[in-house]
């Protein structure tokens, strides 16, 4: 069985049929406890601990008090993840969901991982909003494949055939003989099955039965954070820990030399000074020491790296003539029709370029790990809070040239990822650092570290161009991007929807020696607010409404039509603003899902401030497992991204990042929203797709769209800042 479990062939059957009992889980494994299991004080009423259960399948577990443990392979970090897959499983496994509970699984992606859509070689990392809708198909599967052999050993039990049996929430039911059996006492017989057999999808619920997917419920792990109890990295406390800190290179790629050595070491509390490649560690017996030690240290940093010379400001003077080079002088991202002769042949043709600053993810909780590593440095404990757990793991057990099997990983809540914590840099550090303290380290970056020393959203220059014919129909579109972050400046540039014949969409990378990394959404919220823009600005040229102008674009996507009409309704769209205000509209898709946005704001001219006062959105992401959720998931998305329209900006000079904490790394505050956000989740039978990060593409061109609409003037660099208002506004 361990052979099938490590396949790189795992058949659909195997992935969720492989029984418990091939299967090691971890001992330290934490418990989400839902409402109902928390008295008036927010404890827990119950404990699991006294109800060992069975391991129906490597998903769910059944307890003799009748309780079910499903476990979750999604890094939980507010997203609601966890929840969501729970969901789908006790659906088919026809479970009495106050009777559910959830458990992280073990971080091992060749059982627990999956393919992105739910497709090829397994993954556990948490990104792309790809959770729900890669394993949907799979854990419809895994509920029913566990539901199949409660019922296969009630029919033992009860003599009759299994095809005589049916359920009902957390009971299997033999009507013809009016006997009853619930899953608890189920738990004392059941019996392993060497491989379930797949359920035909013939067999799985009609979508019209459903009874928990499609409903309002609430999310497991927000009483916990609410009461204190839920556990983060950060909150880790083991035996005989240290705290950790490390001052890193202020321009990427500098290698230090530490001048002052035996001060440092010889200074109370200090236990140890490493010296790594791009910083110096301290080990010390308090976080207080360790932050209070680290400006002492007397560092001379490496020259001659390509970094040192880079300024952000001054890059973008050489984006237009890398634009301007050869077609297919860097990456082709999409092609189709002859772009040059479309160009040439157009009847009006429209030109503009775009740009937007680097993005810092700004994650709640700063980043960290707990690290212990054995004397010998043949195995290793881990405790950390990642969006991809089995990398993570990975690197740390490949840090230290042992098998991952070696490597005890725990699995935490994450206080916020988008992006940045699927990377696993700072638990290889950890490692690094417990290596030589042979003692279980809590390394903890300080947000001037994560800002000093971060990953950020490429800065890129969005070169647009287009040609009309006679009949103001779009025949000719090309999207030239230009900036460094490679791949992660791509996405979200194709225009799918919109039906034009001839395109030509290439990115550029310039390197210049700047950590890039996925940001919530990658590069859909700087392309699509560039696309979106330059869609108003030829509707505006052509007299065209602009939601006319995207419908008749769309002529050949119905679906997407639909949600662009949703919202404009919504939005009363035909209707004028006040005065001193203007509605702008946005389209977007990201991760399969459609959505649409129209915002409605005013501008103080003497500040230059954008005050958007109202916003909706429509989304149309196929099967919705938790609505509520969702539309919770919408308004954060739209929030963090209004907040890289007008704030967010990452800017260097001379090869250092001149933000530090979040007095010059502005981003949106509470007084600063809108006095209307509205989401509407559009009906659909289709297969679930990406949500979390839908929000984010839509509204950078509803708000540049709609200050045009406004001041008949073009805000083409994000963040919309007050000075670039002021500006714009007096040219």
């Amino acid at each position: 069985m361990e052979e099938q479990i490590k396949s790189k062939g795992l058949s659909r059957r195997k992935f969720v049929g492989v029984i418990g009992g091939g299967v090691v889980f971890l001992v330290a494994a934490w418990k989400l406890a839902p409402d109902f299991l928390l008295n008036e004080e927010g404890l827990p009423i119950k404990s699991y601990s006294d109800f060992q259960g069975q391991k129906v399948t490597v998903w769910v577990q059944i307890h003799e008090d009748d309780f079910i443990t499903i476990y979750n392979p999604s890094s939980e970090m507010g997203q609601g993840s966890m929840t969501a897959l729970a969901v789908i499983i006790a659906e088919e496994l026809d479970a009495d969901w106050s009777k559910v509970t959830v458990e992280q699984s073990p971080a091992d992606p060749d059982i627990y991982g999956i393919g992105w859509g739910g497709r090829g070689p397994g993954s556990m990392i948490t990104v792309g909003s790809r959770t729900v809708m890669s394993y949907y198909n799979n854990l419809r599967q895994a509920g029913a494949q566990a539901r199949y052999v409660l019922l296969a050993t009630a029919a033992t039990s009860l003599g009759v055939s299994i095809d005589e049996l049916t359920t009902e929430p957390n009971k299997v039911i033999h009507k013809a003989s009016n006997r009853q059996m619930s899953y608890g006492e189920l738990a004392n017989i059941v019996k392993p099955i060497d491989e379930v057999p797949e359920v035909a999808e013939a067999k799985l619920k009609n979508p019209a039965n459903f009874r928990l997917i499609g409903k309002v419920g609430p999310r497991f792990d927000i009483p916990s954070k609410c009461n204190g109890s839920a556990e983060y990295a950060i909150d880790i406390q083991v035996p005989n820990m240290i705290y950790g800190v490390i001052s890193r290179s202020p321009v990427y790629g500098a290698r230090p030399a530490l001048l002052n050595r035996s001060d440092i070491i010889n200074t109370p509390g200090v236990l140890d000074v490493v010296e790594l490649d791009h910083g110096i560690g301290l080990l010390t017996e308090t976080l207080e020491l360790a932050l209070k030690t680290k400006p002492r240290l007397r560092i001379e940093w490496s020259k001659g790296n390509t970094a040192d010379e880079f300024n952000s400001e001054e890059a973008y003077d050489l984006y237009p003539e890398i634009a301007g080079q050869p077609l297919s002088s860097g990456s082709v991202i999409s092609e189709r029709g002859n772009i040059t002769n479309a160009l040439n042949s157009g009847v009006k043709n429209y030109s503009s370029n775009y740009k937007n600053d680097f993005v810092y993810h700004a994650q709640q909780e700063p980043l960290n790990a707990v690290v212990a590593v054995a004397e010998d440095g043949q195995s290793a404990e881990a405790w950390v809070g990642t969006q991809a757990p089995g990398s993570c793991r990975n690197n740390i057990a490949q840090e230290l040239g042992i098998d991952p099997s070696k490597v005890n990983f725990h699995r935490a809540y994450l206080g916020g990822g988008f992006g940045r914590r699927s990377a696993s840099d700072f638990a290889v550090e950890a490692t690094q650092l417990a290596k030589v303290a042979k003692r279980p380290v809590k390394l903890i970056w300080t947000r001037e570290d994560d800002l000093q020393y971060g990953m950020f959203r490429p800065q890129s220059l969005q070169h647009m161009e287009a040609s009309i014919d006679n009949s103001n129909k779009v025949i000719a579109w090309k999207h030239i991007i230009v900036g460094t972050g490679n791949r992660l400046m791509g996405s979200g540039a194709e225009t799918q929807y919109y039906s034009i014949p001839n395109q030509h969409i290439e990115s550029r990378n310039v390197n210049h020696g700047v950590r890039t990394k996925h940001w919530r959404a990658v590069g859909h919220g700087p392309n699509k607010f560039a696309i979106e823009s330059f869609v108003d600005e030829i509707a505006t040229d052509l007299k065209i409404d602009p939601l006319d102008f995207r419908l008749n674009l769309m002529k050949d996507f119905p679906r997407a039509q639909n949600v662009l009409k949703t919202v404009a309704e919504m939005a009363d769209w035909k209707t004028p603003s006040p005065s001193g205000r203007a509605k702008g509209i946005a389209f977007a898709e990201r991760s399969n899902s459609l959505s649409a946005c129209v915002c409605e704001l005013s501008v103080d001219d003497s500040s230059g401030i954008i005050r958007v006062h109202k916003i909706w959105a429509a989304l149309d992401a196929g099967v919705v497992v938790q609505p509520d959720n969702a539309i919770a998931q919408m308004e954060g998305a739209i929030l963090m991204g209004m907040s890289s329209i007008l704030k967010e900006s990452v800017t260097f000079r001379n090869g250092k990042v001149e933000q530090s904490n979040f007095h010059d790394y502005n981003i949106l505050r509470m007084d600063e929203i809108p006095d209307t956000l509205e989401v509407k989740i559009i009906s659909s039978t289709e297969r679930p797709t990406g949500i979390g990060e839908s929000g984010v593409p839509i509204i950078g061109g509803a708000i540049g769209n709609a200050f045009a609409n406004l001041t008949g003037k073009r805000l083409k660099h994000i963040p919309f800042t007050p000075a670039k208002v002021k500006a714009i506004l007096a040219a």
